[in-house]
């Protein structure tokens, strides 16, 4: 009884004119009557279109800087009368009420004014209430009403007014009405969120309005998901399409990477450093970085924090990755690294949000800040009596950056600035000790004045003593173990300067 409506009026009221233009000519084309208020009904009216004011329809004027326009009962009256219902009707009729076949909606740019400005008077004003009041209205009816709750949508209007001479069935209305509250769903989470920011947290609210649909999960027979506005952090300049595990590790590689400020290379394998090395040049980055394990780094995901240049993408050629990420690229570059039809070539748009990290556990979720302390000279604590030379303590400061973004349990071996051996992902640290100590010799590095990295304190004094026989000279830990004493005492008997740093890096 209600699939086939023809849209005879028509209540619009934007934020946004952009797309506007078209569909208010095909609805005057058609014959619709509309009714429009304020900035809308301005742009409609210079277009030389009818439309009847808002104003003239409730007998109010828009009021309190127009804060106040469109409710009132012979607006929502309009929207929300159930048509099939006698009782309704008769009071539509009694109060001369037009039906609303169609309403369009575009809120108060809320998210962007938050973007641009922390005034708060500012922000205040752009909380939509009619509009959000509107669109709720028009999806809650959608048996009689088609409701646009986004600018997004209008070319999907537009091709229905075109193609269907503006008549709407019900699954087209039902569709609009699911758009329409995600739409004030994100629109409201954004605002709770403004609010509550400064208060501990007691519920968690999140909306990403961008969907997508990726070709599989971490493995190929579970489903993938993307939500979020990629496309405003990262621009695809060539190659295949992301997949679940290229996000993962390119979101290792960035976080990582943002972390140095020197010309530096890091090649990422499965969420974890296999190579990282910063130099005076980012071509002889890449190489060091390369000489780390350059086993591992074949399918990985290459990150620089450097304009990427015509030589180096020569030397990345010759080798198989599957992610490259820069801030930015010089033409002939590009054309080198797009001879790989498949090769995902990514450009940086900027930061990270500093914000927090969500992980799905058991029936809920964790949530909590981003690791974002960067270990300086000022945290150091030498708990030796001899300490490092400048060019040490920059190492063991290096691979404290490196620790911080490995899975733990990990070690890194450092010397110059370069990634020597890295242990991660083990469940004893002696294991990832022995596992960096193997790595760094089987590709043929002599550990002699190393410095090492660990993510966690030392609970016993073994692995500095594997650590000593094995050529290490200096160590940076975060120090608070019971038996921190044992570890100290080795360090000095063997005049290995080692250093707390009193900052657990933790990664699971």
């Amino acid at each position: 009884m209600h699939s086939q409506q023809k849209i005879s009026n028509a209540l619009i009221s934007v934020f946004y004119k952009d797309g506007l233009e078209p569909i208010v000519k095909s609805l005057h084309q058609l014959g619709v009557n509309i009714y429009s208020t304020g900035g809308t009904q301005n742009f409609i009216e210079q277009l030389g279109i009818p439309v009847f004011p808002v104003e003239k329809l409730t007998g109010y004027p828009s009021i309190l800087g127009g804060r106040v326009k469109t409710l009132h009962p012979k607006i929502f009256g309009g929207i929300l009368a159930r048509r099939e219902n006698e009782q309704d009707m008769e009071e539509i009729s009694s109060f001369e009420i037009p039906l609303f076949d169609l309403v369009m909606v575009d809120l108060y740019p809320f998210e962007e004014t938050l973007a641009k400005t922390t005034d708060e008077s500012t922000i205040l004003e752009k909380i939509d209430i009619g509009g959000v009041s509107l669109i709720r209205a028009a999806a809650k009816n959608y048996k009689h009403s088609l409701i646009v709750s986004h600018m997004s949508q209008y070319p999907t209007l537009l091709n229905l007014l075109e193609n269907e001479k503006g008549n709407t069935d019900i699954a087209t209305r039902k569709q609009f009405a699911s758009w329409a509250f995600e739409v004030t769903s994100h629109y409201d989470t954004a605002i709770s969120n403004y609010f509550t920011k400064d208060i501990t947290q007691t519920a968690l609210k999140l909306s990403f309005p961008h969907g997508k649909t990726l070709r599989y999960g971490e493995n190929p027979h579970q489903k993938g998901f993307y939500f979020g506005a990629l496309n405003d952090f990262l621009s695809i300049l060539h190659g295949k399409e992301l997949s679940y595990n290229n996000l993962l590790d390119v979101d290792a590689a960035i976080n990582l990477i943002s972390d140095f400020s020197e010309p530096t290379v890091a090649i990422i394998k499965h969420n974890n450093p296999c190579g990282v090395a910063s130099r005076a040049n980012i071509l002889d980055a890449w190489k060091d970085a390369l000489a780390g394990d350059p086993v591992s780094a074949f399918g990985g995901i290459i990150v620089l924090n450097q304009t990427l240049n015509a030589e180096l993408a020569k030397e990345i050629d010759k080798i198989f990755l599957e992610v490259l990420i820069a801030p930015s690229y010089e033409e002939e570059a590009l054309n080198i690294l797009k001879s790989k039809k498949n090769r995902i070539i990514l450009q940086q748009n900027g930061v990270l949000p500093k914000t927090q990290t969500i992980r799905s556990v058991l029936n809920g979720v964790l949530v909590q800040d981003r690791d974002l302390k960067i270990v300086e000279p000022a945290d150091l604590k030498l708990v030796t009596s001899f300490d490092a030379s400048a060019a040490e303590i920059e190492d063991l400061l290096f691979a404290d950056k490196i620790a911080k973004h490995t899975k733990s349990n990990t070690i890194v071996l450092v010397k110059n600035k370069q990634l020597l051996g890295i242990g991660c992902g083990q469940t004893s640290r002696v294991d990832a000790l022995k596992q960096a100590i193997g790595k760094a010799q089987g590709f043929g590095f002599n550990l002699s004045e190393a410095s090492m990295a660990s993510d966690a304190f030392f609970p016993f004094p073994d692995c500095v003593q594997i650590a000593n026989e094995a050529g290490i000279k200096t160590v940076i830990q975060p120090g608070g173990s019971i038996k921190d004493d044992a570890s100290i005492a080795y360090c000095e008997e063997h005049k290995m300067p080692m250093y707390f740093s009193g900052f657990r890096h933790f990664k699971h």
